[in-house]
């Protein structure tokens, strides 16, 4: 396992083995799994985060009531002409929605790196995809970038809530997104690694607080703002704007953030908007 994203950058430059590449070899090497065995693997996870968007049900609510339609809302919002976002930016906002929302309510997600933020990097791939015309084998390259990224932050820091914090959860997604976006703009290791360091920068401190636990609020639409979060980082990035802080040391700094948090913004639903008198009211409500 990679513990550096200079790590990988570095082999990709003196070895000339693309960052992807890099990052599927470890896996083979770890799991004692074939090249092709591990990028059948991947492909398979990309397909069920397809699946995930296709099998909505804008009429479907979860249990608690609190989460469901919000995608059918805002597709139709979109299509009525009047929303300010173009095309590209609308539909990432929507299949945001559409995999949170489908998590909520009980339907098969893909875990990436959590089932919080499970609508993040399937919305910015699948746009992506749509708009660029890439093939299913390319966008398995970018979900190796992307989980290189995360083994990196998991291995420096956290993705768990409960540990560090949705940016933990949340801004990892963001920040795995972000590369793979950018590799499938035809950015290399480097600017995969700027593209990271910049999405979790923007997303440092942000609270781990689901009223009444319950993985719903604000959690669902939480993910519409990691997944245009990542965008707009791979679009700097592709400008040539640079992160001033490398990316192991912004996951470096998210780690330190999330040991200094107050443990009632931790997952523990007792802080943030959980805590707040509505957000008290539901989950009261819940319990009866």
């Amino acid at each position: 396992m990679f513990d550096s994203v200079e790590e990988i950058c570095k082999l990709e430059e003196n070895g000339g083995v693309p960052f992807w590449k890099i990052v599927q070899q470890d896996d083979c090497k770890e799991r004692a799994v074939s090249e092709e065995e591990s990028f059948e693997n991947m492909k398979h996870m990309y397909t069920a985060m397809k699946e995930s968007a296709l099998n909505y049900d804008k009429t479907v609510k979860s249990n608690s009531g609190l989460v469901g339609g919000e995608a059918g809302l805002l597709r139709e919002y979109l299509d009525g002409g009047n929303a300010l976002v173009g095309d590209f930016a609308g539909r990432v906002m929507e299949l945001a929605l559409r995999v949170a929302e489908g998590n909520a309510c009980m339907k098969r997600i893909v875990a990436a790196p959590t089932a919080g933020s499970c609508g993040v990097v399937p919305a910015v791939f699948i746009a992506a995809q749509e708009k660029l015309g890439l093939t299913d084998e390319k966008m398995t390259e970018a979900l190796f970038v992307a989980a290189g990224v995360g083994e990196v932050i998991a291995a420096r820091a956290s993705l768990a809530g409960a540990e560090g914090g949705c940016q933990a959860e949340i801004g990892a997604a963001s920040s795995m997104a972000a590369a793979g976006l950018v590799y499938l703009q035809g950015g290399n290791g480097r600017k995969s690694a700027n593209a990271a360091a910049l999405a979790l920068k923007n997303l440092l401190g942000l609270a781990c607080d689901p009223v009444a636990g319950l993985v719903e609020v604000p959690c669902v639409k939480r993910n519409v703002c990691g997944a245009m979060n990542a965008v707009t980082s791979a679009e700097l990035t592709m400008a040539g704007i640079e992160s001033r802080i490398p990316a192991d040391e912004v996951f470096d700094a998210m780690s330190a953030v999330g040991k200094d948090m107050n443990p009632n913004i931790k997952e523990t639903g007792k802080g943030g908007v959980a805590g707040t008198v509505t957000g008290q009211k539901i989950k009261d409500a819940l319990a009866h």
